[in-house]
């Protein structure tokens, strides 16, 4: 199933951005096949939770293992795919994924760069904010990294660090509600 894509004639929603790995999933470092996922616990009810409370839900994650030669984008495109797909199953839906394929050490030459997209850089959510017609005002990003907490405040909203346990009950303490 396609990842849905941005409306710009939609009304101005917040947008909860959520890092991938460390949030969503296990950080098991440079995953790209969904047999090696495991979901944070209480991740799928807490995604399902930001829809039904009017929240665009947007993925932003540093992916560095394209740059590496690890993977290819294809790999991270269809992981996100079948994410999508997993939390459709449970009622929930994630509006967007980004990801940066950058990596200054990089060993792949096209995304061997210094960006404007790789948390602690802004660039992620800056152009989710331009795509999705947003209000800055109500909306954050969770993150388990300084660099995460980094790139919201750089892009004028709050930032959130998740250090483990049920996402659900962290959001829901974020956001209010039960």
């Amino acid at each position: 199933m396609p990842i849905p894509v941005s409306n710009p004639d939609r009304p101005p929603k917040p947008i909860a951005f959520l890092d991938r790995d460390g949030v969503l999933n296990e950080d098991i470092g440079y995953l790209h096949r969904p047999e090696g996922l495991i979901w944070i616990e209480g991740a799928k009810e807490a995604v399902l939770f930001l829809n039904g409370a009017g929240y665009t839900v947007i993925v932003v994650t540093n992916q560095s293992g394209v740059a590496r030669g690890y993977f290819d984008t294809g790999a991270v495109e269809g992981l996100h795919s079948w994410m999508n797909e997993e939390l459709q199953r449970a009622g929930a839906h994630i509006d967007a994924f980004y990801y940066c394929p950058h990596h200054p050490e990089g060993a792949v030459g096209q995304y061997k760069i210094e960006c404007s997209c790789r948390k602690p850089a802004p660039g992620m959510l800056l152009r989710a904010m331009e795509e999705w017609p947003c209000e800055p005002g109500r909306s954050f990003l969770i993150g388990d990294k300084d660099r995460d907490l980094e790139a919201a405040r750089r892009a004028g909203i709050p930032g959130n660090l998740f250090q483990g346990g049920n996402l659900l009950a962290f959001i829901q303490g974020i956001v209010g509600g039960a």
